[in-house]
């Protein structure tokens, strides 16, 4: 029996176990949404902007390991994903994207709504396809669900123009994919493994830096089964925040630019660093020059072109994480017997670790009439007995999140680690939420990012996601507002926000639940209500638009020479340095 394009597309994505679509129609796709009307076992999530759809997507994927799938209209739908494609990319995040594209004898005659996507998606991209024929639709599916989802995970784009889901052929479905020029190494080195295990076994102030790679292969088991075999502490970058318990007594928590002073000065004074599924970014290392600089280098990654790429390696491991770890454990079983008690060999290294987490912990001063970010964070952690999902969009929030809500597991973290993308955030819990609709997520936004996609609250409330977001609202693009205080003498050039909307207001004008919190003994009463509401609810934690983050490592700088406090005193002169709520701007 002969199916048309837009049937092929539907059953090849059931065949793939696709449940959930994000997306948004147009005049091209108008075919497939068409068909997608009658099919029942697929869920189609109607954003109110394609960039939301790529972030759904994304949280989607995040949060379950599946591949995420959105489906936009051509031209300015299509381009309307460039941001959530390359988002995707940096952050090694499986989804498969389809785009409408006017018909195949319109394409390059600058017909409505045409943009050439697959040219514009290439460089954010791991792979794109056009199709052309009908009769490669099933085949090109396959490819790109296997593409999408191998070696280091991505995001594949498929253009898919209107006369092919019109078109009509035979549908048979690819049992294997098998392309010439891919083929991912899943196994590391034996040869390779043995030496790093030897290489833990001698060392006496080792450090495991753990990274997203982590997460995406599933590996927190095998980390965690490292780490206490062998007895080495833990940091871990943004995006491998879960990959280990947070409260763990080997952690050492967050690494890097706003990472914790211990986790920095281990690193730092670390004779070897194991890293695993990292790919030491800027914002990791700070001055390359100094970072780790007297120690062995393991590197574990699948992609082998992020090993050397950014610093120099000694023991280089292409490899999936998991695999690679249940070997590194095996090996080291073994060799435990001729090395005696790790534990005692790196007591000094330890006794180290444990004073410098009491010289530099984390701090913050709550005062009485103020409420301090940190203070919402820690409170969100406890109330929430650290079991939540939670995303965050970009900025102070973001840093805030990563140092005080301790996360327990794996993927329960989602951020946007690479590209740094505000407005990610939001859409990013609603795909979680689609994909775990009974457990708790929470989305920690600042006033700034929160406006780039407030227009998926919409979505939340027809789709009755009880998604809740806690807006830390101090009236600045915050992050760029601290840069300004400690780099640029104190002059917020375009960082106040002064017509911040009442998002209390906003959320209830969208159908949804606000409530607001404007000084500390009121904000546990607030998250105590909106975890009982069933409903999508808003947060507007008012809180001290002065508050910095901190430690912070200046860029370029080095990790060791971490800034704790203000270096100068505060000369704002803004009229108003407190967000006001009767100043704000009313519907």
């Amino acid at each position: 029996m002969k199916l048309s394009g837009s049937q092929i597309l539907l059953e090849s994505l059931k065949k793939e176990g696709v449940d959930t679509i994000f997306g948004l129609p147009g005049g091209v796709v108008l075919g497939i949404f068409d068909t997608l009307y009658h099919e029942k076992s697929i869920k189609v999530i109607l954003t109110r902007h394609e960039q939301g759809a790529i972030h759904m997507a994304e949280g989607y994927a995040k949060a379950t390991g599946r591949p995420g799938v959105a489906l936009v209209t051509s031209g300015p739908g299509a381009t309307n994903t460039v941001t959530g494609l390359t988002n995707a990319y940096m952050d090694s995040t499986p989804i498969v994207v389809i785009t409408g594209q006017v018909p195949s004898q319109m394409i390059g005659n600058d017909a409505f709504q045409e943009a050439d996507i697959v040219g514009i998606s290439r460089p954010c991209t791991k792979y794109n396809f056009l199709v052309k024929d009908v009769k490669d639709l099933a085949q090109i599916i396959k490819e790109a669900f296997y593409i999408a989802t191998t070696g280091r995970p991505g995001p594949v784009l498929i253009d898919l123009p209107k006369d092919v889901t019109f078109a009509k052929t035979e549908f048979k479905y690819p049992d294997k994919v098998s392309i010439r020029s891919y083929n991912p190494t899943v196994q590391g080195n034996k040869w390779q493994i043995k030496q790093a295990a030897l290489a833990i076994t001698k060392a006496k102030k080792p450090v495991l830096y753990v990274g997203g790679g982590v997460v995406l292969a599933n590996a927190h088991k095998e980390i965690r089964e490292l780490a206490e075999l062998t007895q080495i502490p833990v940091t871990m970058t943004l995006m491998g925040l879960g990959a280990f318990p947070g409260m763990h007594d080997l952690s050492m928590g967050m690494l890097g630019m706003h990472g914790l002073a211990c986790a920095n000065w281990a690193v730092h004074d670390c004779d070897l660093l194991v890293a695993i599924g990292a790919r030491f970014d800027d914002r990791v290392t700070g001055k390359v020059a100094d970072f780790a600089p007297q120690c062995e280098v393991i590197h574990i990654d699948i992609d082998p072109t992020s090993i050397r790429k950014n610093f120099k390696v000694d023991i280089p491991i292409v490899g999936d994480v998991k695999f690679v770890l249940k070997d590194l454990n095996e090996a080291l079983r073994d060799s435990f017997s001729q090395n005696g008690d790790l534990k005692e060999l790196r007591k000094p290294w330890f006794a180290q670790i444990e004073k410098w987490k009491k010289e530099r912990p984390l701090l913050y001063h709550q005062e009485s009439s103020v409420i301090k970010p940190q203070f919402v964070i820690e409170k969100l952690y406890e109330l929430t007995h650290g079991e939540a999902i939670v995303t965050t969009d970009v900025g102070q929030h973001q840093m805030w999140a990563a140092q005080f809500y301790k996360f327990k597991n794996s993927r329960t973290f989602l951020n946007s680690g690479g590209l740094g993308t505000m407005g990610y955030g939001f859409p990013a819990a609603l795909g979680a939420q689609a994909a775990f609709p009974e457990k708790l997520v929470i989305n920690i936004s600042g006033d700034g990012s929160i406006q780039m996609n407030i227009q998926e609250l919409a979505t939340a409330v027809v789709e009755n996601f009880p998604v809740k977001v806690a807006i830390l609202n101090n009236r600045y693009l915050g992050m760029v507002r601290q840069w300004q205080q400690l780099f640029y003498e104190n002059r917020y050039s375009s960082s106040y926000l002064d017509r911040t909307p009442d998002f209390v207001k906003l959320a209830e004008a969208y159908g949804a639940v606000g409530l607001r919190a404007t000084k500390p003994d009121e904000v546990e009463d607030v998250i105590q209500e909106a975890l009982r509401v069933k409903k999508p609810v808003v947060m507007d934690f008012v809180v001290d638009p002065n508050e910095n983050v901190y430690p912070m490592v200046p860029a370029g700088g080095s990790n060791y020479a971490m800034v704790f406090e203000d270096p100068k005193p505060v000369h704002d002169d803004k009229p108003a340095r407190m967000a006001d709520p009767d100043s704000i701007l009313t519907a």
